[in-house]
């Protein structure tokens, strides 16, 4: 086993500070809506084409398993009947166009254009480099779609290609961590880092009783308490879940190395920063409850 060299957590934080919520940014925009309804797709079925379509024309059951913790039934009500008004060629053109416009909006014409920008591209898409396409649907399929050419819109494909990437080893570390697609969802919005209920039942799909039986099959095993709270062991079993997919992405960060993860870190996440200020994601969408 190869020791990091980087600095404890460095690599989590700058996933959650800098390179999530870039790429994130494009689900709750006004730019992506526009877009997708230029071409026939709106409500729910706009952030699920979005996503899936690098797959192809998928249906429920292939992005019930990639996305791990949607409900199939309402997946279902959507894919594969989303690519009957648009195919996923046509998708991607619109996302990368939306990402464009949101990415402009939100940071502003001068930061978009800024060195800055250009140098943190640079940097994400170096850590790409030590991607692995094995066990990895998601990230492996958007590592097939080209790398654009303006430097924002590099970033937002780099964030795209490390944001899966990360999320296809958590879903192994989700099954060895024996939580289901509800329990995973209740379990982090107990951690208050979570998406709260109000979202999870809107863009996953689960009822107020899928995420109540969830929360008792958690006390059950003594990961919750009577307020939903996580228990000693909770606490203890999300770390060791967080740890693992710590684990399963290490090798873009260790390939960027200890300075080149604190520059994308800073500049990332002063970009991250601006577009929050923005008005990029809706007050409400995370915490417990």
């Amino acid at each position: 086993m190869t020791l990091s060299t980087l600095p404890p957590l460095a690599a989590r934080r700058c996933w959650h500070a800098a390179i999530n919520p870039l790429h994130a940014t494009l689900y709750f925009s006004p730019d992506l809506a526009r877009e997708l309804a230029a071409l026939g797709i709106e409500g729910p079925a706009a952030a699920l084409s979005t996503r899936s379509a690098a797959l192809g024309a998928v249906g429920p059951g292939a992005v019930a398993a990639t996305f791990y913790n949607y409900s199939h039934a309402h997946l279902a009500q959507y894919l594969p009947a989303v690519w009957q008004k648009a195919d996923p060629e046509q998708v991607l053109a619109a996302r990368l166009r939306a990402a464009d416009a949101t990415l402009t909006r939100l940071l502003g014409a001068e930061t978009v254009a800024s060195p800055e920008m250009a140098e943190a591209a640079d940097l994400a898409l170096r850590a790409t480099e030590a991607c692995t396409r094995h066990g990895r649907a998601l990230y492996s399929a958007h590592a097939d779609l080209p790398v654009p050419e303006a430097p924002h819109l590099r970033l937002w494909h780099a964030a795209t290609l490390l944001r899966e990437h990360r999320g296809d080893g958590h879903l192994a570390a989700l099954l060895i961590a024996g939580l289901d697609p509800v329990e995973a969802l209740v379990s982090h919005n107990a951690t208050g880092r979570g998406m709260t209920s109000k979202w999870l039942r809107a863009t996953r799909g689960w009822s107020a009783a899928d995420l109540a039986a969830a929360a008792d099959r958690l006390r059950e095993r003594g990961l919750l308490d009577a307020e939903n709270e996580l228990t000693e062991a909770g606490t203890a079993l999300r770390e060791r879940l967080e740890a693992d997919t710590d684990r399963l992405d290490a090798a873009p960060y260790e390939h960027l190395g200890a300075a080149g993860l604190a520059r994308l870190h800073e500049l990332g996440g002063a970009f991250v920063a601006r577009a929050i200020g923005a008005g990029a994601f809706p007050a409400d969408l995370t915490g417990k409850g």
